[in-house]
């Protein structure tokens, strides 16, 4: 614009700069150094907030993990807890059977040791452990580890036979696979 131009606006070049109003820019011809200046002034603000934020948000990850960790400790150690308490009271029942008079012979022995049976099976069946049911069923190297064989005669190629030691799982995972006979032909 020219001069005149200015001066015929309202609050124009005579009227002088108000508080509204910035100041006259200087041209990039007039001053090329400034506009450099101001811009990288701006630059390093704003990459001081990017830092800062970058620390704060590192900072908030890192007691983030620490915190999940801390937890995921605390709850493994009450599961810990919890069990060792269920297995401390079989033990006591151990030793009561121990500790019984003997004059109740075997019968009343074998009905107390069948209790405490029923009891570890109760409190692996709480922690989610059911046995894997492997006698007669078909061998699954996934649940059964078949450790010899007989000549399969009346049953099936590929049957379990016997089960030598009981398997289990823990939900939907194997804890512990099926010892098993297996017929073959």
């Amino acid at each position: 614009m020219t001069d005149e131009a200015l001066e015929q606006q309202p609050g124009g070049a005579a009227a002088g700069p108000g508080p509204d109003t910035a100041p006259p820019a200087e041209s990039p011809a007039e001053s090329p150094a400034a506009g450099t200046d101001e811009g990288s002034a701006a630059l390093q603000e704003e990459l001081a907030r990017c830092r800062d934020r970058l620390l704060r948000t590192t900072a908030e990850f890192d007691n983030y993990r620490k915190r999940t960790e801390r937890e995921r400790r605390e709850l493994t150690d009450r599961t810990v807890e919890t069990l060792l308490l269920d297995l401390v009271g079989i033990v006591d029942d151990f030793e009561r059977a121990i500790n019984a008079e003997a004059g109740g012979g075997v019968e009343a022995y074998r009905q107390g040791v069948e209790l405490i049976h029923r009891r570890v099976l109760d409190v692996l069946g709480r922690r989610g452990v059911t046995p894997i049911d492997a006698e007669g069923a078909d061998f699954d190297p996934n649940l059964h580890q078949a450790v010899t064989t007989e000549p399969a005669g009346d049953r099936r190629d590929g049957e379990v036979v016997e089960q030598l030691r009981r398997g289990y799982m823990i939900g939907e995972r194997l804890l512990r696979p099926a010892m098993v006979k297996v017929a073959r032909t």
